[in-house]
């Protein structure tokens, strides 16, 4: 059975809205996952030619297409917590080890994982603990898989988000490489074949090449990684994937020797002094940095522009692919960070899984009234353009203005490399409590279902909407009242852009970064156009009331985080905000614009002042003579919704 605790019974939010179903059993989740699988197929078959011609018809099915993914991930994260025992809701889950630098490659053999299963994990997890390897092996992963895995057995490493795998593996810190499936990046088995890493994949949709192994016994399996006659193996059985890693990488150890990629000083001075300049290198990188300069520099043994680089390089190796030379822009990098790499060691709290029944009533009337300002959501990839830096301050900013910020995945681990001037991470600074000013990780990609499944919960719990296939009502709910706004700042996966679809599709706006309008999709609106803004009025059924542009956009990309932190405080805004909470989400908003912008006043804030109450105390005699310059006139407070249905009628 399900069992989500006693402060839980609302456990699968999204099944119940979408399917329309109460799962009970893990066997009720299979016909959760019948209806994914038949509606995947039928949106696949509108993608042929010949089919769909209307466009919104084809966006109303990329929101579906979200959809099917929520309810994948929430299936997938239910599981994992039935059957590993993984935390469910604890708002205090464990600090655990994050960074390059925490694993101890000096008295333990190393083995890095990588992927969103977590399952090879699990099972390499019960085998040294059955076989007492603690103290000769440490577990280290990148990307979902890390954060499961700190879920499950204390003692694992995040070592960091997808833009990490080639700095790690190239700098010899792990002694065998697992992968399961997604967000492996292609070339982690060259790499990990170049510093003589035996490279484990464990799943069908990443087979690399490999011989199937599957059927072998362990013995044989090990020898031959060992000895060098094979350098992978696919094993598709997680038990023996995690006994023929574990047993691998204590007997490589000695033989590797912590065999690096990236060559010492002089060598990488003899690889800079072939470098002709040419500018490949740098017309191929993504963010566009001065590699040539920093190369150059490298020639007369001046590392400290290389270095600088570390924290704005996605380590993607477009540059080294693109070089005439042999050159690789990213080795040298990697050499001029290497004190950085090896001592990088911070603070992340481990996942917690879904948000309590019990915090919802907590916070659903000052969430819903706009006392507590907004719930802001961090997730997404590595995919930044400049440095991580600026995913920590924008949750810092609204951490210290009492937003609710939720994180999962590459973010999650990202914010968390960050320190303030007494050395402490944001994970060290603020609680895990689903409440004002709290910091909740809530762990993997597939548990950013339960994000969207608080937001539906403070529909069902708050407001006593009922839940079960009523989507459309929840929608309309979570648009006109829920101030929630996703963020995928580094965002280039496929899972990145169907998260933020199922947000869309639930009426929650979501801003990603510089990167993300590579996408070529977005969600714009007219804020000019007061037909666009009117809605019903669910008081009297009365239609054609304006409320303003809120939220203005459902997805829309930022240039800069100065951009979009003034666009995650406007975005919060909704039209049922009472005056109180409006009042509260002005005040943050005008003030992040003088600080970000050095603007007075946003160029459009009277479109969201409704009466003289909504204006920040503070302001008051600023904002009345702007409001006066625009012309103003005061509006009615509506209780907005964009169904008729929902309407009470005289």
């Amino acid at each position: 059975p399900l069992n989500f605790g006693n402060n839980i019974a609302v456990e699968m939010p999204l099944t119940r809205l979408i399917v329309g179903m109460k799962p009970e059993t893990l066997e009720d989740l299979e016909t959760a996952m019948d209806w994914v699988h038949y509606q995947i197929t039928q949106l696949l078959a509108a993608g042929h030619t010949g089919q769909e011609s209307s466009y919104i018809d084809f966006e109303a099915k990329s929101f579906l297409a979200g959809l099917c993914d929520a309810i994948g991930m929430e299936v997938s994260d239910a599981i994992q917590i039935a059957a590993y025992g993984m935390p469910v809701g604890e708002p205090d889950t464990p600090i655990v080890e994050l960074g390059m630098g925490t694993m101890d490659t000096e008295n333990k053999a190393t083995i890095l994982m990588i992927g969103h299963n977590v399952a090879p994990g699990v099972e390499l997890v019960d085998y040294i603990r059955e076989k007492g390897l603690d103290d000769k092996l440490d577990i280290g992963a990148i990307c979902c898989t890390a954060h499961d895995l700190t879920r499950y057995y204390d003692g694992a490493k995040i070592i960091g988000s997808f833009s990490r795998q080639l700095t790690v593996i190239r700098s010899g810190l792990a002694d065998v490489v697992m992968v399961d499936e997604q967000c492996v990046v292609t070339q982690t088995y060259d790499e990990a074949k170049k510093v003589g890493a035996p490279y484990i994949t464990t799943n069908a949709k990443v087979m690399a090449g490999l011989p199937d192994r599957t059927g072998d016994p362990v013995d044989e399996i090990v020898d031959d990684l060992v000895s060098g006659k094979l350098d992978g193996v696919l094993i598709l059985n997680p038990t023996k994937a995690g006994a023929v890693a574990a047993e691998t990488a204590v007997k490589i150890k000695p033989i590797r020797n912590a065999k690096s990629g990236v060559p010492d000083e002089k060598g990488s001075i003899v690889m800079a002094m072939r470098c002709n300049g040419c500018g490949n290198c740098q017309r191929n990188c993504p963010n566009d940095l001065p590699l040539v300069e920093a190369v150059g520099l490298a020639k007369d043994g001046d590392f400290t522009l290389l270095s600088s680089l570390f924290d704005e390089c996605l380590a993607c190796g477009r540059c080294e692919a693109d070089c005439m030379k042999d050159v690789s822009p990213l080795t040298l990098i990697m050499h001029a960070s290497r004190e950085y790499i090896k001592t990088e060691r911070y603070k992340c709290r481990s996942g917690r899984g879904p948000i309590l029944d019990t915090e919802i009533r907590n916070v659903g009337a000052p969430i819903v009234l706009g006392e507590i300002p907004g719930i802001i959501a961090l997730i997404g990839c590595s995919n930044y353009a400049h440095s991580i830096r600026e995913l920590y301050t924008m949750a810092e900013e609204f951490l210290i203005r009492n937003y609710i910020v939720c994180v999962s995945g590459c973010a999650a681990m990202d914010i968390g490399l960050i320190t303030d001037d007494e050395g402490k991470t944001l994970y060290e600074r603020f609680p895990g409590d689903f409440d004002r000013g709290g910091l909740v990780n809530v762990g993997s990609c597939v548990a950013n279902a339960w994000i969207t499944g608080a937001a539906i919960k403070v529909a069902n719990i708050f407001a006593r909407r009922p839940l079960r296939g009523n989507f459309e009502e929840i929608a309309d709910y979570i648009l006109n009242r829920l101030g929630a706004v996703g963020v995928a700042w580094g965002a280039y996966s496929q899972k990145a852009a169907s998260i933020a679809s199922m947000a869309n599709g639930l009426g929650i706006p979501a801003v990603i970064g510089p990167h993300g309008a590579e996408y070529r999709r977005m969600y714009l609106s007219r804020s000019d156009d007061e037909e666009t803004w009117k809605v019903f009025n669910a008081r009297d059924g009365s239609e054609g009331h304006l409320v303003g542009p809120g939220p203005e956009h459902l997805l829309t990309p930022a240039e800069s985080i100065e951009q979009a932190i003034c666009l995650v405080a406007k975005l919060a805004i909704r039209p049922a905000d009472n005056s109180k909470g409006r009042m509260i989400k002005l005040s943050h908003w005008v003030d992040l614009e003088r600080k970000y912008k050095g603007v007075k006043f946003p160029n459009d804030l009277e479109k969201f002042i409704r009466l003289e109450a909504d204006i920040p105390i503070s302001m008051k005699t600023e904002i009345q003579e702007f409001l006066k310059e625009k012309g103003w006139e005061p509006k009615e407070i509506v209780d907005p919704t964009l169904l008729k249905r929902m309407c009470r009628t005289a």
